[in-house]
């Protein structure tokens, strides 16, 4: 019988490890990131994407929230990648990570600065 796909993803372990003699270990000490609760926090403050001004996301205006990440992504030294698609990376990952627990006017303000931010670098509205 083959291995269980993911079975290692949960904690189980694969029949063939198991015969190895594997030890079970918990996914928090296999990956220090989920050692603590707010490990999207950590990524957010502490990224290798960008340096990120404090209090960036909570900015009453789009096109400052828009602004703001530019500038993070055109001066970070850190960065892997072109300074518009590490910007729009870390707006996406901050709207996906806060989830049904953002209220919906921030959402909308977010997503707003996604197409203030394609604005900026003259990228296509993706918007219908």
């Amino acid at each position: 019988m083959p291995p269980r796909y993911g079975a290692h993803l949960f904690g189980a372990l694969a029949p063939h490890k198991k015969a190895l003699g594997a030890v079970d270990v918990p996914r928090s000490a296999r990956c220090p990131c989920m050692a603590t609760k707010r490990w999207s926090r950590d990524v957010t403050e502490k990224s290798n994407a960008l340096d990120l001004e404090s209090n960036v996301f909570t900015k009453d205006s789009p096109r400052s929230i828009a602004q703001s990440l530019k500038r993070s992504a055109e001066h970070s030294k850190r960065r892997k990648s072109d300074p518009y698609r590490s910007a729009m990376s870390m707006l996406t990952f901050y709207i996906n990570r806060a989830g049904k627990n953002l209220p919906k006017q921030r959402r909308e303000r977010l997503e707003a600065a996604k197409d203030e931010l394609r604005a900026l670098y003259g990228k296509k509205t993706q918007r219908a």
